[in-house]
């Protein structure tokens, strides 16, 4: 069974700021592009994460976007200290803003709690397009 991550992308402002943040990570990865991101702790469910799973990132509040994670892997910076390398797709997907508390590190997110993908479809007849309800609930009238 698939489950996700997510994680407060600290200092971001914006998804075009977190495309641009990423940019200086990408690289190769078996023939396939990727972008790095990093975490002291490494999933105790891995083979659940790797299937399928994505990382959900936090801006500025709210739940705006995921990126699938192609691998999980085990390293250890300048200090001696163990870390987990996250192998992230490096295409944004813009998901339904959705407010999130501020929290330290990463959580797990079950499929069912995660955020439609935006996807750009027309919404339904009475129903706000995404962008105003994302400032709606930005402002918290939602």
């Amino acid at each position: 069974m698939t489950v996700h991550l997510i994680k407060m992308a600290v200092g971001v402002t914006d998804l075009d700021h977190l495309r641009d943040f990423q940019q200086g990570r990408r690289f190769d990865a078996g023939g396939r592009p990727a972008v790095t991101g990093f975490t002291r702790r490494k999933p105790r469910r891995p083979d659940e994460v790797l299937d399928g799973g994505s990382i959900y990132w936090v801006i500025k509040g709210s739940v705006r976007c995921r990126q699938r994670i192609l691998d999980l892997e085990d390293a250890v910076d300048g200090d001696g200290k163990p870390f987990c390398r996250l192998v992230l797709d490096p295409e944004l997907v813009p998901v339904l803003p959705t407010a999130r508390k501020p929290f330290q590190g990463w959580r797990y997110l079950e499929p069912a709690a995660a955020p439609a993908d935006l996807g750009g479809a027309e919404p339904a007849p009475g129903e706000l397009p995404p962008h105003l309800l994302a400032e709606l609930r930005a402002l918290g009238l939602v």
